[in-house]
């Protein structure tokens, strides 16, 4: 009697199903938020990618610049012996042609050389500012961008009245290219130490003022 009145109460009484909840599975790494990194793009990728497009840049300067000197100098190389036939001034203007392209390319290669030493150096002085402040603003790039200047003053061998222009160059290079870099961080939704300052400052006093005023009796 007893196993059939267990069977009739099991038959009797449903078993409660337990409905699995539904578990959050972990956000995609292409979701995720950009990391804490100047123009949200990490250090290991911004170095490379700024020293590769300092070289092009430096490459075009060179390039344009060389091949006007070239041009030049084979003009006053050859001044005093200009040609007389149809032949010659041919002949003339494409060893020109040759030197105004070879020149170019030579100085094209050492400045975009130069060009990506001293960007790289730059970034390498930024980050490391950042990283010793433990703030990430316009701050660190103006301090990188006058040692910057510095060293370039100092490998260059500059005057004083030249290292002083180069360094006025370099904080004002540094003031805006951080500021631009500020301002693109607030725009992504990086949180920049000055920024939050004031806002808390003035805005927060503007909404306390505000509560005031609706909390006061009409």
């Amino acid at each position: 009697m007893s196993a059939e009145k267990e069977a009739a109460l099991n038959t009797a009484v449903p078993t409660p199903t337990i409905i699995d909840e539904p578990t959050t599975a972990a956000a995609p790494a292409s979701t995720r938020l950009p990391p804490n990194d100047r123009l949200s793009i990490a250090f290991n990728y911004r170095l490379p990618l700024t020293t590769l497009l300092a070289s092009f840049a430096g490459f075009g300067l060179g390039l344009t610049h060389g091949g006007q000197l070239s041009g030049l100098r084979f003009r006053a190389e050859n001044a005093h012996r200009l040609p007389t036939s149809q032949v010659g001034w041919y002949l003339y203007h494409k060893s020109k042609n040759y030197n105004i392209m070879l020149g170019g390319i030579k100085e094209g290669f050492r400045m975009g050389a130069r060009l990506s030493f001293w960007t790289a150096i730059f970034f390498v002085f930024e980050e490391a500012v950042d990283r010793f402040r433990g703030a990430r603003d316009f701050m660190s790039s103006v301090i990188a961008a006058m040692g910057t200047a510095g060293g370039f003053s100092a490998w260059n061998r500059f005057p004083i009245q030249t290292a002083a222009r180069t360094a006025t160059i370099g904080l004002k290079f540094g003031l805006a290219f951080g500021l631009l870099q500020d301002a693109l961080s607030v725009a992504r939704g990086r949180r920049v130490g000055y920024v939050d300052f004031v806002r808390r400052r003035f805005l927060g006093a503007r909404e306390e003022s505000q509560q005031k005023v609706l909390a006061s009796p009409i």
